[in-house]
């Protein structure tokens, strides 16, 4: 670990239109079907919305990285479609493989000229200098990061998070289903606490 710390000005992007939502839907309270904003998505439904948000997490990690490099951004679902092309999603009926990495790096270095590279054992010290070095990473953690403080995850991974910076004590993230105000931008993780949640992969990008 490096001493500096390390922030890279990445605007944010939730993986639902509609972000102050996302603590009804924890609750239960609300589904995606329910947000007003969907029509921004580029869906052609309130039902083909509801349906990808909740899995569109690494969709909003390549929007961020692509607004934050120049890139224009198009909206969350025809991106998916898009990725589904490339075969980083698989949809059979109403379940979905993905995000798969190596073609979701190989579409993003061909399509946008983003260095993408796959990493299925990425130590937090490797991610501390690809940050220092100027890069974005993608990375597995379970969703309930967005409460490193406090929760005791069941399992590690199956949520992506965009990392954004990084200082001697925490790890700085972007997370698509954080909590506003909260933990959605440049969210806190300490290093101690990162590896309860941490699958320990990802993608690093740039």
């Amino acid at each position: 670990m490096t001493d500096s710390a390390i922030t890279h000005p990445v605007p944010y992007y939730s993986q639902y239109e509609s972000a102050v939502m996302i603590p009804d839907l924890i609750a239960g309270t609300r589904t995606a079907g329910d947000d007003p904003l969907w029509l921004k998505s580029g869906a052609d439904s309130r039902e083909e919305y509801a349906f990808w948000a909740p899995r569109m997490c690494g969709v909003a990690c390549l929007r961020m990285a692509l607004d934050y490099w120049g890139h224009p951004v198009p909206p969350s679902v025809p991106l998916v479609r898009e990725l589904c092309d490339a075969g980083a999603y698989v949809r059979d009926g109403d379940t979905v493989k993905g995000l798969i990495y190596r073609p979701f790096a190989e579409h993003t270095q061909a399509r946008w000229g983003i260095a993408a590279q796959v990493e299925p054992d990425l130590t937090t010290e490797a991610l501390h200098r690809h940050l220092g070095g100027g890069g974005l990473a993608l990375i597995s953690v379970h969703k309930t990061i967005r409460h490193p403080e406090t929760t005791e995850p069941p399992s590690r991974g199956g949520h992506l998070v965009l990392a954004v910076g990084a200082t001697e004590e925490a790890l700085l993230i972007h997370n698509p289903s954080g909590l506003p105000d909260s933990s959605q931008e440049f969210a806190r993780v300490p290093w101690a606490r990162l590896a309860a949640f941490y699958a320990g992969r990802g993608v690093l990008l740039g």
